[in-house]
């Protein structure tokens, strides 16, 4: 009996107690339900009182503005009710559509940011030629002609002109003063519009511009990305038979893993018999040229971008997947060396546009301490066009004002790259290192095996492949795998701050005729924090992602004429990955990663020479030895540039 009694007491206080851990985890569902759902409806009431207030100060208007070879693109113009004053004209050419259209359905948004609306402008809104509700064909960052080729009657730029020619003669309350602006394909309209720039274009920013779409979105030093092609194309690249106001229907996804997806799609030529079916006219193109041919230079607007005469803002994000060569290649040929004071440029701590979207303070896990997007609009952004179009005071901005990661603090220069830069060597070394000794052994190297079948994933994350926290991915799950090397350097006993362009000497064999080498540059932080000499649960050991590139390797010596390697055949590979502004701090390891698949972000290389890889077919995709050689003869390095505090 008091066996009996003794385990109906324990009942009850284990039953009492997991009552009450479950009331607690209840208490705590629905906590966390009323604040998201409070947090959402905060959102909710911000955009529709935004949206009100667009309704409440402004007038719709649109229009079909004809241009000089006589099509006519469809333009809708929000115009201020207050007519005490005039106003400049914003002006935003998209592919994207200019939704909503009607004269009583209004945008909830105006501008690049909230602070515009209330500011007060006349915000015009086209759709390029050939799209949506604009007449004309639509061509693929169309060839910048007319201004050369009198036979080309029209382009881009010409229809950026004939476009604000007629805003500045027909619109109401105009001060004959006009602005553009656009991230992504956006602000490669926006850098079009300086071509032979109408005298009323003023200040541009073009944000995240595409600037030579072989090396921006779609290819990286000859890699393919996938999957922002294959998404991209599947909606962007569907041909339409009528004038229409609505996006084409997209693919069903089929599943959430991408690597799996593109895995299970096999080589790229099975794209178009299993998807496309051959009715995707760009991707047809993209077969048809692998290489930096005629065609693609056809379309790298960055010699057109001479003698630019409006104000210019380029902006961008140190870690935008798509566009990180497009402001910093714009800003570089624009400012011819930074002997033009009217150009400047930001480059922040963000993903794809983050800048006007989100507030900028992390991106993943990494966390930037501050809203470094509301800094930027409120000081930079907003003061740069009201001073150009109306006037105010010149808020003086530096030539580059640019993002400092891993001290996380916005730098002002004189110049990108800023002057009076160090250039240090770093070497390769055995025993997984690497250091500024110059190596002695005459013979060392360090070797993998690559399977194109088991690829190396670009990130740890389950998704579709078209990702944007893996720019500053924690690296630990590739650093454990034999097909990864992996080289530290010591504990830094000082702040390294690494600026620019990081160049990358290597010396490679492989055991077939082809290879990719992605170079990766590591920031490895501590397993303590330095400060309390405690293990730090949330970042110790964190193997922070700053940059990586890559070059395929049959593009080594041209990016026009690709070549095999000859198999174990030691062979010099050159690669350059793109600016950095990064303090690797005391107490942290600059690490560098090597490896010879991205994937599914880039596209697989088969590691047997072929002549077009989007033609390849399955048994073209085999193993191979690859070799990075490390010694006295053959001594592979990376040079970096640093800053003195």
């Amino acid at each position: 009996m008091k066996s009996l009694f003794v385990n109906r007491m324990v009942n009850q206080v284990m039953e009492q107690f997991i009552n009450r851990i479950i009331n607690r985890i209840n208490l705590l569902a629905i906590m966390v339900l009323l604040l998201t759902s409070t947090f959402i409806t905060a959102k909710d009431d911000d955009q529709n009182a935004r949206a009100d207030y667009i309704r409440a100060n402004y007038a719709k208007y649109e229009y079909q503005i004809k241009m000089r070879d006589g099509v006519k693109l469809f333009t809708t113009v929000y115009v201020p009710y207050k007519t005490a004053e005039k106003y400049p004209i914003l002006l935003h050419r998209t592919p994207y559509r200019v939704s909503p259209y009607g004269l009583s359905h209004y945008a909830k948004s105006l501008g690049p940011e909230e602070g515009f609306e209330k500011e007060g402008f006349i915000f015009a809104y086209q759709d390029v030629r050939g799209k949506f509700m604009s007449e004309g064909e639509f061509v693929n960052m169309r060839p910048q002609n007319a201004h050369l080729d009198k036979q080309v009657k029209a382009d881009d730029a010409t229809d950026t002109y004939d476009t604000i020619d007629f805003l500045v003669k027909n619109i109401p309350n105009n001060n004959g003063k006009v602005g553009m602006w656009g991230t992504s394909y956006p602000g490669y309209y926006t850098s079009v519009g300086a071509i032979n720039s109408h005298k009323a274009l003023k200040a541009i920013s073009p944000q995240a511009p595409i600037a030579d779409w072989y090396f921006d979105d779609f290819h990286r030093n000859g890699a393919f990305v996938l999957p922002m092609a294959f998404i991209f194309f599947d909606f962007f690249d569907k041909q339409r038979t009528s004038l229409h106001s609505d996006w084409p229907e997209r693919m069903k996804q089929e599943t959430p893993d991408g690597y799996d997806f593109f895995h299970q799609l096999g080589p790229l030529s099975n794209v178009n018999e299993k998807y496309f079916k051959g009715e995707r006219p760009f991707w047809n193109d993209l077969v048809e040229h692998p290489d930096y041919d005629e065609y693609w230079q056809a379309r790298n607007i960055l010699p057109h971008l001479k003698n630019i005469k409006p104000a210019t803002l380029v902006v961008g994000g140190w870690y935008d997947t798509e566009d990180l060569y497009g402001p910093l290649a714009t800003y570089q040929t624009m400012s011819n060396n930074n002997r033009h004071d009217h150009i400047k440029i930001v480059m922040g701590p963000w993903y794809h546009g983050q800048w006007n979207r989100s507030d900028g303070d992390k991106l993943g896990e990494a966390n930037f301490g501050f809203d470094t997007s509301k800094w930027y609009q409120s000081n930079i952004q907003l003061p740069f066009f009201k001073h150009h179009l109306k006037g105010t005071k010149d808020p003086r901005l530096a030539t580059a004002t640019m993002f400092e990661t891993g001290a996380n603090r916005w730098r002002k220069f004189d110049s990108w790259p800023p002057k009076n830069l160090i250039q240090q060597r770093w070497y390769f070394q055995p025993q997984a290192s690497i250091n500024k000794i110059k190596p002695e052994l005459k013979s060392a190297y360090s070797e993998y095996v690559s399977d194109p079948n088991k690829p190396v994933p670009h990130s740890a994350e389950i998704g579709r492949g078209w990702d944007k926290p893996y720019m500053v991915e924690d690296q630990r799950f590739t650093a454990r795998r034999t097909d990864v090397l992996t080289f530290n350097s010591d504990v830094q006993q000082q702040d390294l701050t690494i600026a620019g362009e990081i160049e990358f000497d290597l010396w490679v064999s492989t055991s077939q005729t082809d290879a990719d080498f992605i170079v990766k540059l590591i920031d490895v932080f501590p397993g303590k924090n330095a400060d309390t000499n405690k293990m730090d649960k949330e970042t110790g050991n964190r193997h922070e992602l700053v940059r990586w590139g890559v070059i395929r390797g049959r593009y080594r010596n041209s990016m026009s004429q690709p070549e095999p390697f000859e198999s174990n055949q030691p062979t010099q590979v050159k690669l350059v990955l793109y600016d950095v502004l990064h303090t690797i701090k005391r107490g942290h390891k600059l690490q560098v990663q090597i490896q010879s698949s991205f994937f599914p972000f880039l596209d697989r290389n088969p590691q047997k020479y072929v002549t077009n890889i989007f033609k390849a077919k399955a048994e073209d995709f085999v193993k191979a030895e690859h070799r990075i050689y490390h010694s006295a003869e053959l001594p592979s390095s990376m040079t970096i540039k640093t800053l003195t505090q």
